[in-house]
């Protein structure tokens, strides 16, 4: 599971050939023990849980870095290694 990006203390990575589970574009955030699975299209937890201050910074840093991310998606769910995005600053 590739890291492809690190703000605020929250990990953001994507998984290889992950579109089995969900059947939709998403990503993992890890941060203190917690983990989730975040949708690209509208920033909603598909599974597991994340705190509340911390679900926002994610959706922040999702509306301004959606695009690559829907990019690391494709390249992801060929086998490909995604590339790094820019962290919320």
């Amino acid at each position: 599971m590739p890291t492809i990006s690190m703000f605020y203390g929250i990990l953001v990575a994507l998984f290889y050939e992950d579109n089995k589970r969900h059947h939709t574009p998403h990503f993992h955030v890890r941060y203190q023990g917690s983990k989730a699975s975040i949708a690209m299209d509208e920033g909603s937890v598909l599974a597991g849980y994340i705190l509340g201050k911390q679900l926002k910074l994610v959706q922040a840093w999702l509306e301004l870095h959606r695009d690559e991310l829907l990019a690391n998606w494709e390249l992801v769910t060929n086998g490909e290694a995604p590339f790094r995005i820019a962290p919320l600053q």
